[in-house]
Parts: C-alpha cells; sequence; structure tokens
C-alpha cells in the first residue's frame, strides 16, 4: 500500500503531568515515556478543558468546550448529532477502532429506555467500533479471562482488593489478586498486540485507553511495592486541611466530597495519615509505571512490525490527579494538578523536532483537530480546538491562545451533591471556570460566590489574592477575558452557515 497514514491515539487515565516534568518526576521510573520524549514533541503546559472522565474524555474526542457539548457529569448525554473524531475518521475511509473506553453518555433521544445504551455512562461513542471493552463497572472480557485462569471471586469488586500473601488481614499495598501478566492492563495491551498485525495492509486508526493509574488504587507484584512510600515528597500542601478551607467556601465540600478511603476497596475507614497518604501515592506511582511498561510494548510493536514511520502517535490523559496535594484527592478541583496533563506527539518524517519541547498553551480540545488535519480531514466548525501540527514543526501562530480555560460542574441533579448542600448552589449554577495566562490563575462561578484569583509570581495557588486591591485590576481584565473567550466560542455547529436562494452555505471556522 502506497504511503499509509496510521494513527495511535493513546489516553493514560488520571495521570499528572508531573509524573514526566516537574515534582512527581523524579520519584517514578517511566523509561518508555521518557524514551519517546526523546524521539517526539512534547508539549509542556497543555491543560484538559474540563472534569470528570466522562466529560473530558468527551471534550477530548468532539474537540468542544464543555460548555457547548454540555456532557458535563458523568452520566449526562452527550448529544447523539455532535461530530467526533469517529465520525471524522469515518468520513476519511477509517475504521475508528476502541480498545478500551470513553466513558460516554448516549443520547436517550436516539435510544429506547430498555437499550442497554442508556443504562451505563460508559457507553462508547458514537461512531466507534469497540474492539475490545474495557469499561471499569464492566469489563467482561478481562473478567472473563481472570476467571479462565483460575482466580477466584465472589463479587467483581472483589477485584480491586488487595490480597496478603500470608492469608492475613491485607495491608494497603499488598499486591492485588492477580499476577502482574493478567493484569486490566497487560490484558490491554495482550488484546491490542494480537488484533493490528492484519491491519498492516491498509491506513488504520486505533484509539487505546488505559485505565490505570485510576482507582481503586491496588497493584499486582512488582508494581505495588515499587516504591517506598518514606522515599516520596509530602504532597503540597497548607499545613492543615482547616487551613486549605479558609482560603474559598469551595475547598470545604471538596474535601468532604472525596477522601483517600474513596481511593481503595476494602478499606472503609482508612484515615488521612501521611503513612496511608504516602501508601497511596506509591501505588498510583506503581500503578503508572505499569502502563509505562506496556506502552513500551506497543511501540515496539509499531518499529519490529515496520510502521513506526507511517503511524502519528498521540499520548496525553484524560485529565489529572490531586493526590493527596491540597489535602484533595480525585480531579473535582481548581488546582492545576487535576487539569494540567501530559501530552507526547510523535509524527512521521518529523525528525528535526525530536526532543523539542513546546512551551505554548495547549488544550485537551486540540488533540482530535490535530489527528484530523494530519490525514487531510476537514475539522468541522462545531470543534473549538486548533490544529498542533504547525508547533509540532516549531512554528507559532501569530493569533495562538495566550490563556488556557476549563469548566467543572460539581451538581448532582436529583441528589444534591456536597457542593450544593453547602453552598446552596443548584444544578443551575452549580459550576465555575477557570482561565490561567502566563502570570494568573483566575476561578469565577456561576453562583454567587467570591473569584478566586492565584498570583503565579506570588504565592501561586497557595493565595488567593482576589480581594486584595492591587490585584483588581487584573482580576478585572480576566474576567472580561473569560467573557470574551465563552463569547468568541459559543456553538459554531451551524453559525457560520447561510440560507440563501441559490441553498445552504458554510464557511470555514478558520482559514
Amino acid at each position: 500500500m502506497a504511503n499509509p497514514k496510521n494513527v495511535l491515539f493513546i489516553l493514560i487515565d488520571q495521570m499528572r503531568a508531573d509524573c514526566l516534568f516537574g515534582a512527581m518526576a523524579d520519584h517514578v521510573k517511566l523509561p518508555n515515556l521518557r524514551s519517546f520524549m526523546q524521539q517526539a514533541v512534547t508539549f509542556e503546559r497543555n491543560y484538559t478543558v474540563v472534569n470528570p472522565c466522562g466529560p473530558s474524555r468527551a471534550s477530548l474526542l468532539t474537540g468542544q468546550y464543555a460548555m457547548n457539548h454540555r456532557s458535563v457529569r458523568n452520566g449526562t448525554p452527550l448529544r447523539h448529532d455532535t461530530p467526533n473524531i469517529a465520525t471524522e475518521m469515518r468520513k476519511a475511509g477509517y475504521l475508528p477502532m476502541l480498545f478500551g473506553y470513553t466513558d460516554t453518555s448516549q443520547d436517550p433521544r436516539a435510544h429506547h429506555a430498555n437499550d442497554p445504551a442508556v443504562r451505563s455512562y460508559e457507553y462508547q461513542m458514537n461512531g466507534f467500533q469497540e474492539m475490545l471493552e474495557m469499561r471499569m463497572e464492566m469489563s467482561y472480557p478481562w473478567r472473563s479471562h481472570l476467571l479462565n485462569q483460575g482466580y477466584q471471586f465472589d463479587h467483581y469488586p472483589d477485584v480491586y482488593k488487595p490480597v496478603s500473601p500470608t492469608g492475613g488481614t491485607p495491608r494497603l499495598n499488598d499486591p492485588a489478586l492477580y499476577s502482574a501478566e493478567h493484569s486490566d492492563t497487560a490484558f490491554l495491551t495482550d488484546r491490542f498486540l494480537a488484533t493490528m498485525p492484519a491491519y498492516a495492509d491498509q491506513s488504520w486508526f486505533a484509539h487505546l485507553t488505559y485505565i490505570r493509574p485510576h482507582p481503586p488504587l491496588v497493584a499486582p507484584a512488582p508494581y505495588n511495592d515499587m516504591y517506598d512510600p518514606a522515599a516520596l515528597p509530602l504532597p503540597e500542601r497548607l499545613d492543615t486541611p482547616d487551613a486549605e478551607i479558609t482560603l474559598h467556601p469551595f475547598f470545604a465540600p471538596t474535601q468532604q466530597a472525596y477522601t483517600p478511603a474513596d481511593f481503595v476497596m476494602g478499606f472503609p475507614d482508612l484515615q488521612p495519615t501521611d503513612d496511608n497518604i504516602q501508601t497511596l501515592r506509591a501505588l498510583y506511582l506503581g500503578l503508572a509505571t505499569e502502563v509505562d511498561n506496556h506502552i513500551g510494548r506497543v511501540l515496539q510493536f509499531l518499529k519490529d512490525s515496520g510502521q513506526e514511520d507511517d503511524t502519528l502517535v498521540v499520548i496525553s490523559a484524560d485529565h489529572g490527579e490531586m493526590l493527596g496535594d491540597r489535602h484533595s484527592w480525585g480531579k473535582f478541583s481548581v488546582y492545576d494538578a487535576a487539569y494540567h496533563t501530559p501530552l507526547i506527539i510523535r509524527q512521521p518524517s518529523n525528525e528535526a523536532r525530536a526532543g523539542a519541547v513546546v512551551t505554548q498553551i495547549t488544550e485537551s480540545i486540540d488533540l482530535t483537530p490535530t489527528i484530523l488535519d494530519w490525514i487531510g480531514q476537514d475539522i468541522p466548525n462545531a470543534m473549538d480546538g486548533r490544529s498542533l501540527l504547525p508547533l509540532l514543526h516549531g512554528e507559532t501562530p501569530a493569533d495562538w491562545r495566550q490563556y488556557s480555560f476549563s469548566e467543572l460542574d460539581f451538581a448532582k441533579p436529583g441528589s444534591p451533591s456536597e457542593w450544593e448542600q453547602t453552598l446552596g448552589t443548584t444544578p443551575s449554577n452549580s459550576s465555575l471556570g477557570i482561565l490561567r495566562d502566563e502570570r494568573f490563575t483566575l476561578v469565577e462561578f456561576a453562583a454567587d460566590l467570591p473569584p478566586m484569583l492565584f498570583d503565579h509570581q506570588g504565592a501561586g495557588e497557595f493565595e488567593n489574592v482576589a480581594e486584595k486591591p492591587e490585584y483588581q485590576k487584573d482580576l478585572t481584565r480576566l474576567l472580561r477575558g473569560m467573557l470574551k473567550h465563552r463569547m468568541q466560542n459559543m456553538d459554531h455547529t451551524l453559525s457560520l452557515h447561510s440560507i440563501t436562494a441559490d441553498g445552504p452555505q458554510m464557511y470555514k471556522r478558520r482559514s
């Protein structure tokens, strides 16, 4: 076949950017990702535009801000006619292969109420061919694999509980029920590698999504105790949880919503002691190393099969993880640890840029336009993101963004969330926006709550300076910037179409 153009799009769930460059980088072994960075271009200031899992993947795969696709919570439907990477790759003749999950909540208007597609928020996004189901709450193929290997468990969640090697009471970092060769990460990789050889005679697109290091935090040996908890740096935080709460009313329910006990199975009374926190952080890093090991196998497959020079490889994460920073866990936060994600792209015939680092601000919504641009497929006007191909080549467009924008919806319709109960907000105003420029981070709320402003030339995220008189001009400028951003990026699905006497006319969002 002449000039094949393959795309391998890898997502790592809940992977902090600072595991590759930042506070945690010196404490975790990621040899394959680091080697890949030397062959590729790394984007150091990449942010997800929304949290948590379902919304973040909706934005990644549709190229839309959450304010446009509005699938703002796990379980909130994504409109069935929203263009996404799979629907657009099909237009270019590709079969969009999914190994893993997209956490997409289907549009109930397009399905019967009894359809299994609307009984789980983990369904695959429209357009994808699900080659292997690896949804966190289902994973029937992996579950069957474990049973076929002789593992015994009464209930599927028991798979995620550590098991004492001596038969005693399990410790927090005892190994998983399964061995490393039978883990979910190994199984996903094995199935991918077993499937792909036959596709070498055509251009292909594969979306490979790793669940780890997403909790529950349990790891098979040797990853369960690969890192010494005592050797890891403590989380970045103020002295006490109460001190964090004084920064803004948002943080009291944030601490209530998720605790360390929510990140493991079988330890409902786990206390947030430093020993427990460090053990969980060590488990997280062990799982990250396990993923790195298997990504190495995938990259080696491309090389061994002679497809390395024909394949655009994109590696990123859906979002970050607080991991005890600021006395918080998960991704329902305003801090960078929950939004800053790794992004590494190796483009064929771009060897001159191998090892380059891009410091311009990029966003998760840029990945789908980049892939479409590389294969020569039109980018729909509905997509808010921009192709990164110029930055990959070392060129910065004159109108490149000067800030990143992220959103978070903290409502829970039908059962008020901790934030709604504490702050008195409703499903219509339980949301916030985050604007980050070179110096500041602004957090603004839809509800009648005070904004937050962090000055990164000062104490950064450790001090809210929004009420200080000397910052009022900057606060006003950033508030105007957020308003302009929302106005400029309102849904463009049909706004550049015109109905004329000669029929419908469509104009491109960007020339």
